[in-house]
């Protein structure tokens, strides 16, 4: 541990699995102290008590602008000071060209875009009052490319990557950088329906689908390795801590290589 986020309070959105998870852990070990969010009470409570007293869990829907806005007050009552913000929570969309629904879209603006604007909206005083602030969103290369993604999930997060890019040039002179990350082929639930539904599977069949969707991955990119979601949460760590400060409205693709070429198909 080199103490890159010591002082620093974080609150993470989707902190109950995969990514979020991760990203978690990775700040807590850097020094920070850290406010994530879930819809599972269970999983939520269950972190909070494995990781200590600096990872404190907060139940919130991040498709209700109240709970985001709750989530904040949170953050600011319980450690008196808000940093960084990671806009990860996500999940699958559905929808194709043919069927979607217009209930599947709004879910997917909801869940992916709404997130994401109302997460910076009621970030934004606290950072200004601060003049300091780091705000990291989850994209993903399904903003960059075809048959990486689902219809309506790829739509949304391009729309990630510019809301980045235009709240980092509002939001620049108060101190307050805005960047995002974009996973690749990373090992996490949402492949197989999310994380509600990866604990609603047998943890023999959870682990096998696990290991399949490593082996396919790991073919997908140049370095024949699988993402692992520390990978990605190393990169969100590199945007939140001082070695970042001159980062700003920029995609930071963590991906092996993927979004380079053309790739094999999955089995």
């Amino acid at each position: 541990m080199t103490g890159r986020l010591a002082g620093r309070v974080a609150l993470i959105t989707g902190g109950t699995s995969g990514i979020g998870e991760a990203t978690v852990e990775r700040f807590l070990e850097e020094g920070a102290r850290v406010v994530f969010t879930g819809r599972s009470v269970e999983s939520g409570e269950a972190i909070a008590a494995r990781l200590g007293p600096d990872a404190r869990y907060f139940r919130a829907d991040v498709t209700r602008e109240d709970d985001i806005r709750a989530s904040v007050e949170f953050t600011t009552s319980t450690f008196g000071r808000l940093d960084i913000l990671f806009n990860n929570a996500g999940g699958p969309t559905g929808g194709t060209p043919e069927i979607v629904t217009w209930e599947q879209f709004e879910h997917a603006m909801a869940l992916l875009v709404g997130s994401v604007v109302f997460g910076i909206k009621h970030a934004i005083p606290v950072m200004k009052a601060q003049q300091h602030g780091r705000i990291i969103n989850n994209s993903s290369i399904a903003a960059l490319r075809t048959n990486t993604g689902q219809y309506l999930y790829s739509a949304a997060k391009a729309a990630v990557t510019q809301l980045t890019k235009v709240a980092g040039m509002e939001l620049g002179k108060y101190g307050i950088t805005v960047n995002c990350v974009s996973p690749g082929g990373v090992a996490t639930p949402i492949f197989y329906g999310g994380s509600e539904a990866a604990r609603q599977l047998e943890p023999g069949h959870n682990e096998g689908k696990m290991r399949k969707l490593k082996e396919n991955l790991a073919r997908a990119n140049p370095i024949h390795r699988t993402g692992l979601p520390r990978d990605v949460a190393n990169a969100v760590l590199y945007l939140a801590s001082d070695d970042g400060a001159y980062i700003n409205c920029h995609d930071l693709v963590v991906d092996g290589g993927m979004t380079a070429g053309p790739f094999p198909a999955y089995d």
